[in-house]
């Protein structure tokens, strides 16, 4: 259940993340709300989640999550370059994040 709450958490990360772009450095009210209601969802999520995972291995999924989510919404929404290299450096974020899951805690 942890994985699926850090999971949730990492989406959530994502979501502010991406809000920050739509509040226009917090001069637009509902983004803005919308971006800190997500800050503080991922971050008690994270908190639950950090129950009973290793912290190092949770943050590192977490932020992955968030950073890979970021990336290709960017990508998808923004129109931000999706070169080969840049695609390849997001798998290898995706490569670590499933290799810390793999490992024993």
């Amino acid at each position: 259940m942890a994985w699926i709450t850090l999971f949730f958490a990492g989406l959530f990360e994502v979501g502010w993340a991406v809000g920050l772009k739509y509040t226009e450095g917090f001069t637009r009210l509902w983004p803005s709300l919308f971006t800190g209601l997500a800050m503080l969802v991922s971050v008690l999520l994270l908190g639950v989640a950090l129950k009973s995972l290793p912290l190092g291995t949770a943050y590192a999924v977490w932020t992955g999550i968030g950073t890979i989510g970021t990336a290709l919404l960017g990508i998808l929404l923004f129109g931000e370059p999706a070169g080969a290299l840049r695609l390849a450096c997001i798998a290898l974020i995706a490569a670590g994040i499933v290799g810390l899951k793999l490992v024993p805690a």
